[in-house]
């Protein structure tokens, strides 16, 4: 089997660049992520002259909804070819950057920055974590807030599929999940034009505890923490997610 992971390469480098990642995860629902992003603007009732911080946006398509519900709104991702697609819906007050999310993208500029989806947790080394946190917590302004989606990894590990296959756009896509190292992963396997790839998802099961070190050690102050994009009470047991809301 091939390893499409060329040495020395972070897994999310390549693999949120391959057009692969893209046919796989098409079908997401937009609808839901949609609510949930109203749902959230209705709860932090920002002034319409908030300038918001998408990050690790990918395509762009939360960002674009975010401008339209009339705010001035910054995204960006690390993947080169979603920020060339994102880049096409660009607006007077919508704009997209390539940006690592361990360096911020401007300093003191954001009323509120979004880290949506579990867009978080890619990294090998605890510190690089806690660097992507200060990093965003360094674009917000004073008093901003920092809207962080994570997966309840409790729930996750408790509940894991082991294998499963999808076939999309005619190619099959072998999946398996493990837990291994404090990583949740997730190997894809799949041919295309007789050709063999290998790709690895790799997500730290960050606990509750763990975010709520970061944020203290970040000088962040964690306000709200929700369980669903309904934003119910977090339950650890039984929550889909792990949705905090911190003030700097």
């Amino acid at each position: 089997m091939k390893n499409n992971l060329k040495e020395n390469t972070e897994w999310f480098e390549e693999w949120f660049d391959s057009p692969y990642y893209h046919i796989l995860y098409k079908n997401r629902d937009h609808k839901e992520a949609k609510a949930f992003i109203s749902n959230l603007i209705n709860y932090l009732a920002p002034s319409k002259d908030s300038i918001l911080l998408d990050v690790a946006c990918g395509k762009g398509r939360h960002s674009v909804y975010m401008n339209k519900l009339g705010f001035s709104v910054d995204g960006f991702d690390l993947s080169v070819n979603s920020i060339k697609i994102a880049k096409e819906q660009e607006t007077d007050s919508l704009h997209f950057y390539t940006n690592d999310i361990r360096n911020p993208l401007k300093i003191n500029h954001y009323h509120l920055a979004f880290n949506l989806f579990t867009s978080f947790g890619y990294f090998e080394k605890e510190e690089e974590n806690r660097m992507a946190i200060n990093s965003i917590t360094e674009s917000l302004k004073e008093n901003g807030l920092l809207v962080l989606d994570f997966m309840n990894c409790k729930k996750v590990i408790d509940n894991l599929s082991i294998s499963e296959s999808k076939t999309i756009d005619g190619i099959v896509f072998n999946i398996n999940r493990g837990l291994k190292d404090g990583f949740i992963t997730k190997d894809i396997t799949f041919v295309d034009n007789d050709k063999e790839y290998h790709f690895q998802e790799k997500v730290k099961a960050i606990s509750l505890d763990d975010f709520k070190s970061y944020f203290a050690a970040a000088n962040l102050k964690i306000e709200a923490i929700f369980g669903d994009y309904e934003l119910n009470f977090f339950n650890e047991a039984s929550s889909d997610r792990l949705i905090l809301i911190a003030r700097k």
